[in-house]
């Protein structure tokens, strides 16, 4: 029997911007060192529908693109595919070429046919020697008219290892418009929806998603296969064990998919993603890529890793970060062919395996933050990889306009990490967490953000009563966190108009647009040093305690520009208003004193602690556990 494991498709909302993560025409030449798109021959005009598109006469169109090329060294690694077919179907006179690439990036020409008139050709590819990396993909060449691209697919004549359907988990709070939309994408998606068991929107809001208009008709279509859960706020980590004890209650699917609620899906990546796992050789967790919602041929990141030594996320090489497909495209991106293997995918979007739950637990109970990091590392403890899957993946709100560092994530930020590493970490004390822990603290202080530093020491104080604070801070902490901003003035943002905000005495400073590098070795502690003993030795003086010093754009106020500052009256990261950072010496000795009292309680205890964290990891994770903090028991 033959079963199609990925679609050829284009944009479904006529979108211009992300056409070139779907067709890829002969549009670039080399300037210099770097290839540039020097011309736009690529129309949304040309795309006829979701599976057909135009290739005007006298052009060629290649289709090694994100979404249209298959990425054959994923296929190879972890499933049990050794062979693949792919179909083309065009009408009009043209040649399809078939194409695969090596690691490096090299493309190599293995078929091609001769089209005329409507008809469907078919490529006989082999799955074996993509060890390090590849792809494959196609191109089609018009002739002396158009030739249209009727329909493509991949497909295996191999059975799955598993052939059950897949539950999709959504959480969310407050964004009921986004929750809606994704519902229509889904119910819109008929041939989809029969790999689909159930949908779970786990709210967890005050806008109720219920109230939303459009919601009543799109339920309406999707009938049974909706599954509308209320619950109070126990963050995103409640919301998605929400959506896993429910489908392992309802004992039907084989796999359920975690979506976050501010995204766009692809409905494609959501099939590709069920396809993949259904062929994986083992039990394997299964994620899709994030592009970035308001721009979207932008890539977050195509492999993301835990760093062992610091024992932080990251992607596995930098030039990863926030890809633009507008400015190489697959087949000038050299690193894209290579194979990547990460340690976890975000929770945006990412489908598990029903038996992994079943063996692992649910999510942490991190409210926010380290839950999906900390659940792949876990996974993979116990025998089970991550793969983040090229050509899965769905559009997600970024954090270019955030700053969860500062506010009262800030809490969470720190907890989660430092509970993820005495659950995880190999090294002794967390290797180097606990020294780059301290220098956050010091970054925050310097840069007068005292109610950051609060956060932080109060998670540190938690994490030192041990695992039995983490079900029920699910729902008290955040309040608590809310309410003590009103003893940090920093907190305040003020919003209206020029005249409104406090005038600065030295008024706007303005640095050049080039690329400043931090302090860095011995740099890094002369800096620390001397930002130290001034905030430590010396008062603000008072005209800069009645007024800001300065005023200072969010990307001019880095870490280390603001520290020599009395106070500056600072942009926040969303262009909403403005907030008012001021030096308080008796604020920093006290919190200094403590943040080096509290890492020493730490380092002292770290052993014991994570002993008692690792006992209790497979009680806090449990179905019973999360049912209990479900009920708010």
């Amino acid at each position: 029997m033959t079963t199609t494991i990925q679609h050829v498709v284009f944009p479904q909302d006529n979108d211009p911007d992300i056409l070139p993560l779907y067709a890829d025409p002969e549009t670039w030449t080399r300037i210099g060192p770097q290839d540039v798109r020097v011309s736009a021959l690529a129309h949304m005009d040309n795309v006829l529908s979701r599976s057909s598109a135009r290739v005007p006469a006298g052009r060629r169109v290649s289709y090694a693109s994100y979404f249209n090329a298959f990425p054959a060294a994923y296929w190879q690694r972890w499933t049990t595919i050794d062979k693949i077919t792919l179909g083309v179907t065009t009408s009009g006179d043209g040649t399809v070429l078939v194409y695969r690439s090596n690691a490096a990036g090299n493309a190599q020409r293995v078929d091609s046919a001769m089209v005329s008139g409507e008809q469907t050709s078919e490529f006989e590819l082999a799955v074996t020697n993509f060890g390090d990396g590849g792809w494959y993909w196609f191109e089609i060449v018009a002739n002396d008219d158009d030739v249209i691209l009727r329909g493509g697919e991949w497909t295996t004549e191999r059975e799955p290892r598993v052939g059950g359907n897949v539950s999709l988990g959504m959480t969310t709070v407050n964004k009921p418009d986004y929750a809606v939309r994704t519902l229509g994408t889904l119910a819109a998606e008929k041939d989809l929806r029969r790999e689909i068991d159930k949908v779970y929107v786990v709210d967890q809001g005050t806008k109720l998603v219920s109230d939303e208009p459009g919601f009543a008709e799109v339920a309406a279509d999707l009938g049974d296969q909706l599954g509308l859960i209320r619950q109070d706020n126990i963050g995103g980590s409640g919301g998605f064990s929400r959506g896993m004890a429910e489908t392992i209650k309802a004992g039907t699917s084989d796999f359920v998919m975690l979506l976050d609620d501010d995204v766009q899906v692809e409905p494609e990546g959501i099939f590709r993603a069920l396809q993949f796992a259904r062929y994986a050789r083992t039990p394997t967790i299964v994620g899709g890529h994030m592009f970035d919602l308001f721009d979207k041929p932008v890539l977050h990141a195509f492999a993301e890793v835990v760093d062992m030594k610091y024992f932080l996320w990251r992607p596995l090489f930098d030039e990863q970060i926030r890809h633009d497909f507008r400015k190489t495209n697959l087949r000038q991106t050299p690193w894209m062919h290579a194979r990547m293997d990460a340690d976890y995918n975000g929770w945006w979007m990412c489908l598990i395996p029903v038996e992994v739950v079943k063996d692992i637990g649910l999510s942490l109970p991190a409210f926010i933050k380290w839950d999906d990091s900390e659940y792949g590392l876990r996974a993979r403890e116990a025998g089970y990889r991550t793969v983040s899957l090229p050509g899965a993946a769905l559009w997600h709100v970024s954090w270019v306009d955030k700053d969860d560092s500062q506010d009262w994530q800030a809490y969470f930020h720190a907890r989660n990490r430092i509970v993820a590493a005495l659950l995880h970490s190999p090294f002794k004390h967390g290797g180097r967490l606990m020294s780059n822990s301290r220098r956050i603290d010091l970054k925050h202080l310097l840069s007068m953000q005292y109610y950051a530093v609060a956060a932080r020491h109060r998670a540190l104080r938690d994490i030192l009563s041990g695992p039995a604070h983490m079900h029920p801070t699910q729902r008290e902490r955040l309040p608590e966190l809310q309410a003590a901003k009103a003893d940090f003035p920093e907190t305040r943002v003020i919003s209206g108009t020029e005249e409104e905000m406090p005038h600065a005495n030295r008024g706007k400073k303005i640095y050049p647009p080039v690329i400043e590098q931090p302090p860095q070795g011995p740099r890094l502690w002369a800096f620390g040093a001397r930002g130290t003993i001034r905030h430590l030795l010396t008062r603000p003086r008072p005209e800069n305690v009645e007024q800001p010093e300065v005023e200072l754009a969010k990307k001019d106020a880095a870490w280390w520009r603001v520290p020599f500052f009395d106070s500056a009256l600072i942009s926040t990261a969303d262009g909403r208003g403005k907030s008012v950072y001021r030096r308080d010496q008796a604020e920093f000795r006290k919190m200094l004193a403590e943040s080096l009292r509290l890492h020493r309680e730490l380092e002292r205890r770290w052993n014991e602690l994570a002993a008692e964290y690792q006992r209790a990891l497979p009680e806090i994770t449990s179905l019973e556990a999360w049912e209990r903090s479900f009920a708010g028991e």
